[in-house]
């Protein structure tokens, strides 16, 4: 891996390919695969990440919003997408580019089942949410008879898939509920497929469900945080590899003296002699003001650097004392020894955050 020479999102394809695999050893033969690209791909690239796992076989993709699978589509992607928050105003548009949406409360189907209608659908394929628990988004239980009244008199929809969300799946502590959750997934299966009259997939589990409930796997899992190199548990972590790291340089090496103070509001103040780099990333780039005043640090030359002062919009500053470097050398702000997990940590939030919240200003690079 080329040294950075600029700020620089690098994404390890390679790294991918392995969680891939790891994840599907997990799953029965049969088991689909859906591929959860939302959010940039996890703050990555949806379209270069989305067409390396299409050539993996990833059976489906999902994103959040519309624009996302519009954007997929505008990229080549042919591989089944599923927009899971999807609004009324895009229906015409998921039609119009072969998105699958999640129809997830009354107000919804009626919705969109009156779009496909008037766009002369046959069987347009829907994916019918519910809520066991979550209480987020989707139906409840007792809505299956409003579902069944809505989609047997339409020709125009086809249910592809019934679905939910688990709360707690990475919580050992919360197993009673999860297992809960599934029961009662299942007996709202059983009886929708009922009184539709036809079979459709069933898939509830995401990643810490695969990895902690296999029992569930049903016809197929949602996966996303762990192709990413993410298990949420030290025990799959480390079956896991990290598939972007993130990189920047030193712009600019400073020599204070004592009490000087280093960037906006004076926040940090030098306890004596010491060595300061000015690094060309900030907020407007992911890197939270929260790391600021030696909470967050940086990696040098294989030592920690700590973040002083507040961080800037597009730049932060942290304390080389004592570290052999130059202007133009590396810096690491995560990769897959310095994790964003690890980052993350040590502000009290998740690798899920700080992957999503790199800009997309920020320049990408891809290894495969």
């Amino acid at each position: 891996m080329a040294a950075a020479q600029e700020t620089v999102l690098q994404i390890d394809l390679n790294a991918m390919a392995h969680n891939y695999r790891f994840i599907r050893s997990l799953l029965k033969p049969e088991t689909k695969l859906l591929a959860v690209v939302k959010a940039f791909g996890y703050g990555s690239d949806a379209a270069e990440v989305a067409k390396f796992l299409e050539e993996l076989g990833a059976d489906y993709l999902a994103v959040a919003y519309t624009n996302e699978g519009v954007a997929l589509r505008n990229a080549g992607i042919e591989t089944p997408i599923l927009v899971l928050h999807p609004q009324p105003i895009n229906f015409k548009e998921i039609i119009d580019r072969c998105l699958e949406p999640s129809l997830y409360s009354p107000r919804i189907l009626r919705a969109f089942a009156k779009v496909a209608k008037d766009q002369n659908q046959k069987n347009y394929p829907v994916h019918i949410k519910f809520n066991t628990g979550l209480n987020r988004l989707g139906f409840w239980e007792n809505d299956v008879d409003f579902i069944v009244e809505v989609l047997k008199p339409a020709p125009e929809l086809k249910v592809k898939s019934i679905f939910s969300h688990l709360a707690a799946s990475e919580d050992e502590n919360e197993r009673e509920f999860t297992l809960g959750q599934i029961s009662n997934f299942k007996k709202i299966a059983s009886e929708i497929k009922s009184k539709l009259g036809y079979e459709m997939m069933m898939h509830q589990l995401n990643s810490s469900g695969v990895l902690n409930y296999p029992e569930a796997q049903f016809d197929m899992v949602r996966c996303g945080i762990s192709l990413y190199g993410y298990g949420n548990d030290p025990k799959f972590n480390k079956e896991l590899k990290p598939v972007a790291s993130l990189r920047s340089v030193i712009s600019q090496i400073h020599m204070i003296e004592p009490n000087e103070t280093v960037g906006y509001n004076r926040a940090y103040v030098s306890k004596g002699y010491e060595k300061t780099a000015t690094i060309p990333i900030g907020h407007a780039d992911g890197i939270s003001r929260n790391f600021g005043n030696e909470k967050g640090f940086v990696i040098i030359n294989n030592q920690k650097a700590s973040i002083i002062g507040n961080v800037c919009m597009d730049m932060i500053m942290v304390n080389i004392s004592g570290i052999d470097c130059k202007e133009g050398d590396e810096v690491i702000i995560f990769d897959k020894d310095h994790t964003a997990e690890d980052a993350a940590n040590l502000i009290g939030t998740i690798s899920y955050e700080l992957l999503t919240m790199v800009s997309q200003r920020v320049k990408r690079t891809f290894l495969r």
